[in-house]
This record gives C-alpha cells, structure tokens and sequence, in this order.
C-alpha cells in the first residue's frame, strides 16, 4: 500500500498566533513527527486488518494474548476512533473504509442505559466519523446514546451518575467530565439545550466536591441521590482515598479545557489552569514528563517496579493541554509542556517498532494497579488520545506536506 502524509486534513479547527508560518515536514525539527506517523500508518493498517469489528483490541494480556473489547466495553469506542485520526494523519482512505466498518459494528450501544460510558462508546467513534464525513448514518445512535446520558442526570444531586453498581449509592466518578462533550455537541447537533445545561451543572458540582485545595481530585464521590449529600469521598484507582490518580487528574484537566470551549464560563478555565500547574509542577513528575501512574506512589521516583509508568495518562494530558494553548493568551508553555510529552511517547521508549505491540502503538500504560490489570501494557484509549493530540499538534504548528 502507498503510504500518503497528507496532513492538511487535520488543519481544521485549531489555530494559535504563537506559531506564525506553516512548517514543512522535511524540517529536521520535525523528523520524530514523520516517523511517528509512518508507525501509525503501519501499526493501524495491520491492526485493522487482524482484528474483526465488534471484537476490538483492547489491550495485551500477561501471557502475551489481546485483551478484546465487546460491545458492552467501556473502551470499545476507542480503536474506532483511533482510525478515524489515522485516516487524518495520513489521508490512507482504506483507514477511513475500516474506520467506518469498525464505527458502525457498535450500532448496539446506542440501547444501553446503565452507564456514563456511552459517551468514550460512541462519541469517540461516531462522533468523529460523523464530524469527519458528515455522513447523516452516524446520527440516529448518536441521538439515542446522547438521550440514555442525559437521563443518567440527577437535579438534586447536580451531577450525571456514574455507575449502577449495587453497593454504591450514587457514584460520580471524575471520568464523567470526558462524557460532557458528547452532551455539548448532542445539545447544539439535535437542538437539546438541556444537555449542555446538565453538563454545566454536573462541571459545577465537580469543582465544588471532586477537588482538594491542591487542585488534585478524588477519583470518586459517593452521594444520596435524595437529599445530594456526600456519603463518601474516595477511589477505586488510586493508592489511598487522598491520592491523586494519574489519570483521574488527566481527566479533569481534560473536561474543564472542553468545558470552558463550550461554555466560555470563566470558572471552567479557572480550573483547568490550576490543575495543569498542579501537573507541570508536581515535585514527583519524571523527567520525559511521563507520570507514574499515581503521583503519590511511595518512592516514585526511585523503582520502575513500584512506580510504572502510565503513558495514556500523559497522552490525554498533552492533548488537553494543546487545546488549552489555543485558549489563553499564554498558552505556548502548555504547548512546550505538551510537544515535551508528545516527543516522549514518539521516542523507541514508548512507541512500538512497526510490526510489534500486537500492532498498538504505545507501550507503558496502566490500566487499573490496585486489581492488577492492565499493568504496564498498551491501552486502546493511551493510543486513541496520543493520536488526537498529534493531531491538534499538526493544527497548531501548521504543518504541511
């Protein structure tokens, strides 16, 4: 197959005045960015190829065998819409071909109603192939995914449930912000203005009782869905209750960058300015700016081995803080922090060769430490986000081929 790098594709959305003349790729500055995306054109071409829609992979098991997301997966959107950027990476329309076929096999998911999730389902999959080729197939499981969220919304309690686990009585996690863009897009695509206010509701409420004065967040608050009180304030990801949760802090940064370019509310960019400085300049941050997968991990910096890396953390983190750059008027330290980031997951340390990694593209990821699962492997979702945010890279910088 020829491989194409048109990256004019991906110059829609995002410009910054800090980068003033468009780059060509053949600039030394930017070799790491032409050999990252020749791996991606390989790696999601073969993986496309070896694995069957409805089955998608997930992650790589201890024994060496591919984890596979169903189609009741949380993660199961994620490989989709990985193709979907690829295609925009590299123009290959048999990505776009692949992309599709893999997007429509989760049509099922639109039924589903017991979970916040929906929202990484269907809006990473669907919604990017809807926001890519404009092709009106993609909507009518984007409307009926976008109504089962909203219902998930309690007006007493001001946030978006979580999960139905049974020993819980009301959980909200922090991960629900990444789910409030699917309702600010579905309020403006299907003219439900309600949806954008329960998202707006549900980021207020998360300021108010996810974060500590560090800006560091629980992963999870435990309400009654009666009265809205707080039950409980904790985690099921995290070292200890008090921890911040590499990821968990990810996600926060992540949804209230989105937030604030949905709403303009002040109080949103507030927020995800001070988590970005809580991240930049933890004391415990390694070096290639990739996190362990807890920032309070006991001796962190000293072992690899009680302290693993967690790469789809620092994906979403540079992603969130590119989109932050275009935002604010000095956003270019949070374009360097992320082009940092992004350079170290293109490095032979994080990315896979061409051929190996069951054909993902990141290594170094942690799923959920406290189970023991998923414990330095790839991740759909570290690669899903890495790819989005060398996307908005390539807007930014404007480069062209």
């Amino acid at each position: 197959m020829k491989k194409t790098f048109n990256l004019f594709l991906v110059l829609s959305t995002i410009t910054l005045s800090t980068f003033a003349k468009p780059v060509q790729n053949d600039d030394p500055s930017l070799l790491w960015f032409k050999k990252t995306t020749e791996v991606i054109h390989f790696q999601l071409n073969k993986a496309a190829q070896t694995y069957k829609p409805g089955k998608n992979p997930r992650s790589v098991n201890p024994d060496g065998t591919v984890r596979l997301a169903g189609l009741t997966d949380w993660t199961t959107g994620f490989f989709p819409g990985s193709l979907w950027y690829g295609y925009e990476l590299t123009g290959d329309k048999t990505l776009a071909n692949e992309a599709k076929n893999f997007t429509l096999a989760l049509d099922s998911i639109r039924n589903i109603k017991n979970t916040h999730d929906v929202g990484f389902m269907l809006y990473c999959s669907y919604g990017n192939a809807y926001r890519i080729t404009g092709d009106k197939i993609y909507l009518p499981a984007l409307a009926d995914g976008a109504a089962n969220l909203y219902a998930r919304f309690n007006p007493t309690v001001g946030t978006i449930r979580s999960w139905d686990f049974a020993w819980l009585h009301y959980p909200v996690i922090i991960d629900n912000m990444m789910n409030l863009e699917y309702l600010y897009w579905s309020a403006n695509e299907f003219k439900k203005p309600e949806y954008a206010n329960a998202a707006s509701i549900h980021a207020l409420t998360t300021i108010k009782n996810h974060f500590r004065k560090d800006y560091s967040s629980y992963h999870l608050v435990d309400y009654d869905a009666k009265t809205g009180k707080i039950i409980h304030k904790g985690t099921h990801q995290g070292v200890t209750d008090d921890s911040a949760w590499a990821r968990g802090q990810a996600w926060g940064l992540y949804g209230y960058t989105m937030c604030y370019a949905n709403t303009k509310n002040p109080k949103f960019l507030q927020q995800a300015e001070h988590i970005a400085s809580f991240i930049m300049n933890h004391p415990r941050m390694p070096k290639d700016k990739i996190p362990v997968w807890d920032f309070d991990v006991h001796n962190a910096m000293d072992t690899e081995v009680l302290a693993p890396r967690d790469a789809s953390a620092a994906a979403v983190i540079a992603s969130a803080l590119l989109d932050l750059s275009t935002q604010v008027k000095d956003g270019k330290k949070y374009a360097d922090y992320a082009e940092d980031i992004l350079k170290s997951l293109s490095s032979d340390a994080y990315l896979a060769k061409p051929g190996e990694n069951s054909y993902f593209l990141l290594k170094h990821s942690v799923g959920a430490f406290l189970y023991n699962s998923e414990i330095d492997t790839p991740l759909d979702y570290a690669d899903y986000y890495y790819l989005e945010a060398l996307k908005r890279y390539a807007s930014i910088k404007k480069i062209q081929i």
